[in-house]
């Protein structure tokens, strides 16, 4: 039987914020077997600051019904107060700083960042997961995408690459898992929905790579695995496209092969998990996930909104 739109919300933020705890260890265990024993014996399995954004941006869906990139800006920033030793990186402190110091709009202080180029990182990719699964059959997904992502990140890229992970784990939740799955027609509606050139190549090299099954160590290799966005989603793009029905094979892939792995987990796994549903993700470290009632009560609630909004 097909897993439920609601099965898909959950495995989405869940996943998502598994695989971003999950590559938080690898940094430290980064061997599989090592690894999975490690994660056999741990209490708790701690999120960064990849989730807690995801959080904020679940948070101010809610509450705005959609995308308010003000609201979107103060939900960072109160959570940031809160919780600032979650690892983030310069850039969204800075901006937070900005628009308190000066009283602009978060866009506005986003474009001053880098020298008035704005940033291409892949914070706006790791996060991206509740706007793609509440935004899974809206038109607009590009623009909403790209208006969450310059709230932190102006550089076109940076807002090409969050809106195409959107639309993966938008995607990801209109599929049929129990059907055979098209890896052909999935990447190639990545390719056509990418708009800068950086991305579209990007898209492609995936492409080639599943078709030429090259593995995933030469694969990250070639397509990167840093924290600017074109050089890090690609992978785990191709993660999730080298093992589409396997959750744990997804996750292990993204985040054991170097680089910025809580990151590269979390972009994978909010795409296998909004395919393959809530169930699919091993119970032993959903149980183990921190804020987990939380996280669920999220996801719960955005499925929610989006039946009274869509039907």
């Amino acid at each position: 039987m097909r897993t439920d739109v609601k099965a898909k919300y959950l495995g989405g933020m869940v996943g998502s914020a598994l695989g971003d705890a999950i590559g938080e260890l690898a940094f430290m265990v980064p061997q599989r077997e090592r690894l999975s024993s490690h994660l056999d014996r741990v209490s708790e399995l701690r999120y960064t600051d990849d989730t807690a954004m995801a959080i904020g941006l679940a948070e101010s869906i809610i509450k705005a019904k959609g995308i308010d990139p003000q609201n979107l800006g103060d939900t960072f920033s109160a959570n940031f107060q809160r919780e600032p030793w979650r690892g983030y990186a310069s850039g969204p402190p800075t901006i937070f700083s900005l628009v308190e110091k000066h009283g602009i709009t978060y866009a506005a202080a986003a474009h001053r960042m880098f020298g008035g180029s704005g940033s291409l990182g892949n914070g706006a990719a790791m996060r991206i997961a509740p706007l793609g699964l509440f935004f899974h059959r809206a038109q607009e997904l590009y623009e909403v995408a790209s208006l969450s992502a310059q709230v932190t990140h102006a550089h076109p890229v940076g807002m090409d690459g969050a809106a195409v992970q959107a639309w993966a784990v938008a995607s990801a939740v209109n599929l049929d898992q129990q059907q055979d799955f098209s890896w052909e027609k999935f990447v190639q509606g990545l390719i056509d929905f990418a708009r800068t050139p950086e991305i579209q190549k990007k898209m492609k090299r995936v492409q080639e790579l599943i078709t030429e099954q090259v593995p995933p160590n030469p694969a990250a290799d070639e397509l990167g695995r840093s924290v600017a966005v074109h050089e890090s989603m690609p992978f785990a793009i191709y993660s999730f496209l080298k093992y589409p029905k396997s959750f744990v094979e997804c996750l292990f892939c993204s985040i054991l092969h170097g680089g910025d792995r809580d990151t590269l987990g979390a972009m994978a796994c909010a795409i296998s998990g909004a395919y393959l549903g809530i169930e699919a993700i091993p119970h032993i470290w959903r149980e183990k996930l921190e804020n987990l009632t939380h996280i669920e009560n999220l996801a719960s609630e955005l499925f929610r909104l989006n039946q009274e909004a869509y039907h």
